[in-house]
């Protein structure tokens, strides 16, 4: 990679005197813009040597590799003459360019309280819907199967305690998720939902305190008036925090914070929150009794846009307010908002495999085949910011497929009654009788937006291919495209040299899929593909026999070259490099030549967690687009050496 030259390109295409600030990470280039409509985003797109751009918190990112974005950083600050600033540095000069916008700033809110909290509410979601397999009848035959097979009774019946339990104490979840959200002490945060919870509290008693009537509410499935509690008690807390002298705070901060929180939530924040909570909920349900299929219809019509303006963000709140009414109090039409994400989800995927299907572009054709994937399993956002609004066109055609199926979808009464994956595999939280219509309407989805796409692009060739509809008008571009095959020649060279190879586990741990992965970067696989794992043991091993390409200052992530010419990064932690070295240690120097299970260096896990860092490591193949297939393995808990990625050639 020339650096100079890229650097170049990159001011060119944001423009030097919109730049306000640049830093570096172990990917990419974080910069932070005065104005993004300057971008010239086709030069970036159309940059072989740039991976992908995205915009997040005030930064734009462009993402160049490891072992390469520092050099062209450091060409890009000789170049502007910026002076040189950390991430965390880039954080705060980003935070104050960004203009308040309270309603954003409310869904960020709830997103970053629901987010963390939603893998217990998919498992006892999907724990519902397996109990619906076994108890609707109909289904498999006249008789439900509890009926037919009465040995299953008992495993029915524990199923269905242990699916009921997330969301019946779902207030202890939301106030440990809330109480780190707002500063508070996140036990004290669960005691607010067990003293809500608690099955001491009887619906119809009432406390007589001093002559006041307070009623013994039980707020079981609730959020909002849990999320208000929390709230209260955190300024409690910090209050009492700064007021107390030391030797009384760690005794009477908790015990008044508690006491105060939990009077004021029996006496005036419960009854009025969960009041706002039963409107907001009866609210939606009458909106979709009172339009019906019109109603899904332009819902499935809106939602991708929804999606890119982050709005989705605040849907789980709801949904698990509409799932409850109907599991629970057998009232609403269950979770309809599922449905029709769904909906749009596998029609975006759709309109992603056609330019698939269209494009010669080599950049484009891996980038829309990972991202199909992606959308047909529920993640969007590399079909939506990847492909689908490049173009434009798959973008508009994918809201038609999703708006049709999302009206037959609410015309036919499909509901979900459990959170889960929004795409194929939901299914799995169907209302069981809907299966068969949920399926037909995913089918109707991805061949409407499929079909708009591809006969669209089949008629206008040059809007997926522009380079070689020029190439078409100029006898000048035909010698151009000679040398493209050249160097296509040269590349699949290249490709033989690298043989068949296993990637083992860098770490101990637990292995989950990229693409959950709390970082944009990663779960999308801009960088390439590969498995990421959540450590058990600070100790990080070579997970290949080869040379040390990168070793970072920060001692957070490392760039290795196989001897089968596999090039790995692996990344410990998520923005670990605002840490600056701090509870890592390095073993190796770049150049080092390593066997594998040599040990790279340690992380000390309980100090990274204690600042507020996510621990997860990923292990990613920066070459993916060398091999025919990378993939994960199908293993969970690894010890290093442990193969977890597997790669093969073209």
């Amino acid at each position: 990679m020339d650096y100079k030259k890229v650097a170049s390109q990159v001011i060119e295409a944001v423009g030097r005197d919109n730049m306000v600030a640049a830093a570096h990470c172990a990917t990419r280039l974080r910069l932070v813009l005065k104005d993004d409509q300057k971008i010239d985003q086709a030069a970036l797109d159309n940059n072989a040597d740039v991976k992908g751009t995205f915009k997040t918190n005030g930064q734009y990112q462009i993402i160049i590799g490891p072992g390469d974005v520092n050099f062209v950083y450091d060409e890009l600050i000789k170049q502007t003459g910026l002076s040189e600033a950390s991430t965390e540095d880039l954080k705060q000069i980003a935070a104050g360019n960004q203009k308040f916008n309270p309603v954003m700033a409310f869904i960020k809110l709830l997103s970053d309280i629901f987010v963390p909290i939603i893998p217990a509410l998919v498992a006892g979601g999907l724990l519902m819907a397996l109990n619906n397999f076994l108890t609707s009848a109909g289904l498999f035959g006249p008789k439900a199967l509890v009926e037919t097979y009465p040995a299953i009774k008992g495993l029915s019946s524990m199923i269905q305690v242990m699916s009921a339990a997330p969301f019946i104490f779902m207030p202890v979840l939301v106030g440990i998720s809330a109480a780190k959200r707002f500063g508070a002490n996140q036990f004290l945060g669960a005691a607010v939902g067990m003293i809500m919870t608690t099955p001491g509290l009887i619906e119809g008693k009432y406390w007589n305190i001093f002559g006041l009537h307070v009623s013994q509410t039980n707020y079981y499935y609730q959020v909002i008036p849990v999320l208000a509690a929390v709230y209260i008690l955190s300024i409690l807390e910090k209050w009492l925090h700064k007021k107390l002298p030391d030797a009384v705070d760690f005794t009477f901060t908790p015990l008044i914070s508690l006491m105060v929180t939990g009077f004021l939530t029996f006496v005036i924040v419960g009854p009025v929150m969960r009041g706002l909570s039963d409107a907001i909920t009866n609210g939606i349900v009458w909106l979709y009794d009172t339009l019906g299929f019109v109603g899904t219809g332009v819902f499935g019509l809106l939602y991708s846009p929804i999606v890119l303006t982050g709005l989705h963000q605040a849907f789980p709140a709801i949904e698990t307010q509409l799932i409850t009414a109907f599991t629970q109090n057998h009232t609403g039409y269950g979770d309809f908002i599922f449905v029709v994400a769904s909906m749009a989800n596998v029609a975006q995927g759709a309109a992603c495999f056609a330019v698939f299907m269209l494009t010669k572009n080599q950049k484009m054709k891996g980038l829309s085949s990972s991202a199909t994937v992606s959308a047909l399993l529920g993640i969007t956002e590399p079909a939506l910011f990847g492909v689908n609004l490049k173009l434009r066109f798959p973008f508009f055609c994918a809201l038609i497929g999703s708006g049709i199926a999302s009206a037959i979808a609410g015309l036919t009464h499909v509901i979900a009654v459990s959170l889960g994956s929004a795409a194929f595999l939901g299914f799995l939280s169907i209302n069981a009788k809907s299966i068969p219509l949920y399926v037909m309407c995913e089918l109707i989805s991805f061949a409407v937006a499929f079909a708009l796409t591809f006969f669209y692009g089949k008629t206008h060739a040059d809007l997926v291919n522009p380079e070689v509809a020029a190439t078409a008008a100029s006898a000048a571009q035909a010698s151009a495209t000679s040398s493209q095959v050249e160097a296509a020649s040269e590349m699949v060279a290249d490709v033989a040299d690298v043989d068949n190879e296993n990637i083992a586990a860098p770490v101990d741990g637990q292995v989950k899929d990229l693409g959950d992965v709390n970082d944009q970067v990663f779960s999308t696989k801009l960088m390439g593909d590969g498995a990421a794992i959540v450590p058990s043991d600070g100790t990080v091993y070579s997970p290949v026999d080869g040379q040390v390409t990168v070793a970072y200052e920060t001692k957070h992530a490392y760039g290795l070259k196989s001897k089968d010419g596999a090039e790995v990064l692996i990344h410990i932690g998520i923005d670990t490099v605002n840490l600056k070295g701090e509870g890592f240690e390095s073993f190796v120097k770049q150049g080092q030549t390593v066997k594998a299970g040599d040990k790279l260096g340690t992380v000390d896990l309980a100090k990274v967690k204690a600042e507020g860092y996510d621990t997860t490591v990923m292990v990613v193949v920066t070459n993916t687009n060398n091999y025919a297939s990378v993939n994960r393995l199908n293993v969970t808990d690894v010890k290093h050496g442990d193969n977890v990625v597997a790669v093969t050639t073209k």
